[in-house]
């Protein structure tokens, strides 16, 4: 500890939610919105995870990975990491030699609630608010939100928040005025594709050959049955092929394809 900051490291294999519910139970504030997310402290740098506001980036102040090929063990800071929104050095063509071994966050014993996304909202009409509490909060959206990934065919979020220009998003607002929208540092705006995907293209819920953007949140792709990757590509495509038609958005996949 230095202050009210708290390091914790982490090796790569720890599970991040079990992370996030030990930090929250010691009264650290920084992963809490960050519950209830599937998968290893140790890909969370790669993909920059995030989520309600939160991405890792903000939290991460060292990587340790070791390099595949001569066994080199290097200590990344943070701007060495090339984060960028569900980004970073580790997803490159270079970065990829690289195994990660350990994660660094820096927390707060500080209160430091992030309650602008989502049903997060109504804590701000708490006096006191804990980590405890945005845990609980977020966990109880999850549940409502995504499918149980243990019996479900999902890889989660399938498809990025596309982020666009300020003018780009008022030329949309002129066409669907209840767009949201949230400006990011560098005069961009991010927009929920789970909203454009519901609400402007009305695809939740939309399955086609055993393939479905699922019914509580558009933005998860899910699958019925056996289905291949060919199946799941093509369905993505003429997905991507709709927003673009509606909304002149090009979005990307949040997903790599394992060749």
């Amino acid at each position: 500890m230095q202050g009210d900051v708290v390091l914790l490291t982490c090796g790569s294999g720890e599970w991040l939610d079990a992370v996030v519910a030990e930090s929250v139970e010691k009264g650290y504030w920084g992963l809490e919105n960050l519950s209830a997310i599937p998968g290893t402290v140790g890909a969370t740098p790669v993909q920059n995870v995030g989520a309600y506001g939160v991405e890792v980036s903000d939290l991460i102040v060292a990587v340790k990975a070791l390099h595949r090929e001569n066994g080199e063990e290097k200590i990344f800071t943070a701007s060495e990491c090339l984060f960028g929104y569900r980004d970073s050095f580790f997803k490159s063509s270079g970065g990829a030699d690289w195994i990660v071994t350990e994660v660094t966050f820096s927390l707060s014993r500080t209160p430091k609630p992030l309650l602008e996304y989502g049903a997060l909202i109504e804590l701000k009409a708490v006096q006191v608010v804990t980590p405890q509490m945005v845990r609980t909060a977020v966990m109880k959206i999850r549940a409502g939100k995504f499918p149980d990934w243990r019996t479900v065919g999902t890889a989660g979020s399938f498809f990025k928040n596309p982020v666009i220009t300020t003018d780009a998003y008022n030329a949309l607002l002129m066409q669907f005025p209840a767009l949201p929208g949230f400006p990011t540092n560098d005069a961009m705006v991010k927009v929920p594709l789970g909203f454009i995907l519901d609400k402007i293209c009305d695809l939740r819920g939309y399955c086609e050959n055993g393939v479905c953007l699922y019914k509580e949140q558009a933005l998860v792709l899910v699958t019925v049955g056996k289905v291949d990757a060919k199946t799941i590509d093509a369905f993505a495509k003429k997905i991507t092929a709709i927003v673009k038609e509606k909304t002149d958005i090009s979005i990307e996949r949040e997903v790599r394809s394992v060749q």
